[in-house]
């Protein structure tokens, strides 16, 4: 895997998140990369990267150099030391929102203020498919959340003046039924 590229004035150590198989722990990885192009690891005392190379990699751990062969697959990392072998699944820098939340979600599509709601729109009210819900100021534009069906507005989480984030849940929209339409079966 390739590391990042070396920054002048880096704010904060770059990170990579890993899950170890089959156990399921989560560990991250915060390294630096100086001018010299190896990363350094940060925040692990007495860890000194000595050599990167795409399938080996040697660090000295309180003196000792230690040798590991890491072999990508996906994203799937195996490394194997002298002594054992282990698997890591690459985790997603980001991740999505839609996994952690219900059907008719609504989500702020980026970081913005809340500058009104539609006139009367209030958790129980009915919605139409299409309908302009809540408008969203972002970067000097106005941007209209649309609901996605029509059904009933269950959770209104958005008024005017909230300051929001890229996926934070504005509204829940749930489906009705009724106004599924059914397919005309054929003779």
């Amino acid at each position: 895997t390739r590391f990042g590229a070396w920054r002048n004035l880096p704010s904060q150590p770059e990170t990579k998140r890993y899950r170890s198989e089959p156990d399921g722990a989560e560990h991250e990885v915060a390294y630096r990369t100086p001018r010299t192009g190896v990363p350094e690891p940060h925040d692990a005392p007495g860890v000194r990267v000595l050599a990167v190379t795409p399938d080996r990699v040697t660090l000295e751990v309180g003196g000792v150099a230690r040798h590991f062969t890491v072999t990508a697959d996906r994203d799937r990392v195996y490394v194997d030391t002298g002594a054992a072998s282990y698997a890591f699944t690459a985790l997603p820098r980001f991740t999505d929102p839609a996994t952690h939340t219900e059907p008719g979600s609504l989500l702020a599509p980026m970081p913005g203020t809340v500058v009104r709601l539609a006139e009367g729109l209030a958790a129980g009210g009915p919605v139409e498919a299409g309908q302009p819900l809540i408008w969203l100021e972002a970067m000097k534009m106005e941007h209209r959340i649309l609901a996605p069906a029509s059904g009933t507005l269950t959770a209104l989480h958005a008024a005017p003046g909230l300051q929001v984030e890229v996926g934070a849940l504005l509204a829940v929209v749930q489906e009705d039924p009724a106004a599924i339409p059914v397919p005309e079966e054929t003779a």
